[in-house]
């Protein structure tokens, strides 16, 4: 276990250097940092020593060991457009975006699972059409259509819910969350339902599938034989071996809604890092879009090493054949 761990770190540590250094032409490449910071009046000698002052003279290797070094440290700068530390202006709208994206898991956990689990075990009733038909329907619409219609019905129709923003916040600490706030609560209803609705559908499918084939395996067929419950059969040894491809995709699907939450958080004006992160596209504010982008592949790659831990610790195999290999 402790190898295949330390094994595992040792992968992620050059994914997280490949990522930095994808980082660094952006950072690097993309625009004159220079001209971000300064204004037009500037002369060419200030240019020159704000240059030399920023380290863009050095030779490229000592650029990018040295952004390395910072990034190890957290400091990835100062905003070009609102002149203020990166880490602090990722600190203030990570909270709103990260849970946003733990909501839609839990949504998209707890309605996917059963309706997979039930529409593999009555695969021909009445409801397992309706959900297999939700889930195509959840599968194929875009994820900017799904939270315009929404906004279109309860917001501007029927005025139930708000169509923008967060809401009151409660300060815990660093933390802010809307969830103890009804006005918090209300404001991530729709948001969170519309990044959920694709993640559901996919475990819905995945869960149906995996349920389907282990139902048709031998020792199922043994378990009928020897006189056990359908409930027995059903959660305590069919559900328990699909586990291992649903984690996989529930893992890589929360390390998704937190990357791709760019969509929803710009329908819904949601105060997060996506947001954020378009801002800094079309301002070209290069120090933030490449912290954006180590954060997120931080995370990937936080959550990937979590899940292959949860692998070993499910399926006993995986450790077994580690071992071998």
């Amino acid at each position: 276990m402790l190898a295949f761990a330390i094994r595992r770190l040792i992968e992620a540590a050059f994914v997280m250097l490949t990522v930095a250094a994808l980082a660094f032409v952006l950072f690097r490449f993309v625009g004159d940092p220079v001209n971000q910071i300064v204004g037009q009046d500037t002369s060419f000698e200030d240019r020159l020593k704000l240059r030399a002052a920023l380290g863009l003279d050095d030779p490229v290797l000592v650029q990018f060991g040295r952004f390395v070094w910072k990034a190890v440290h957290l400091d990835f700068g100062i905003s070009y457009q609102v002149k203020q530390p990166v880490l602090n202006l990722l600190a203030e709208r990570f909270p709103a975006t990260m849970e946003l994206a733990l909501v839609a898991a839990l949504i998209a956990v707890l309605i996917g699972i059963p309706m997979g689990v039930y529409t593999g075990i009555r695969r021909h009733s009445f409801l397992s059409s309706v959900f297999l038909t939700i889930s195509l329907i959840g599968i194929s619409l875009p994820t900017f259509l799904i939270g315009i219609l929404l906004i279109y019905v309860f917001s501007v129709g029927l005025g139930l819910l708000p169509s923008f923003g967060r809401g009151d916040t409660v300060q815990l600490g660093f933390w802010t969350t809307g969830l103890l706030t009804p006005s918090g609560l209300r404001a991530l209803i729709l948001p969170a339902i519309t990044l959920s609705l694709f993640q559901m559908t996919l475990v819905t499918r995945l869960v149906r599938s995996e349920m389907l084939e282990v139902l048709r395996t031998d020792y199922i067929k043994f378990a009928r034989a020897r006189g056990l419950t359908s409930r027995a059969i059903n959660f305590g040894h069919a559900l328990r071996n699909t586990l291992v491809p649903v984690i996989t995709i529930i893992g890589l699907q929360v390390g998704g809604l937190i990357a791709f939450a760019i969509i929803t958080e710009t329908v819904f004006q949601w105060p997060g890092m996506g947001l954020l992160f378009i801002q800094s596209v079309q301002n070209a504010d290069v120090p933030v879009m490449a912290a954006y982008l180590l954060l997120i592949a931080f995370l990937f790659v936080l959550i990937n090493f979590i899940v292959d831990l949860l692998y070993v610790a499910i399926d006993p195999r995986i450790r077994i054949v580690g071992r071998a290999a």
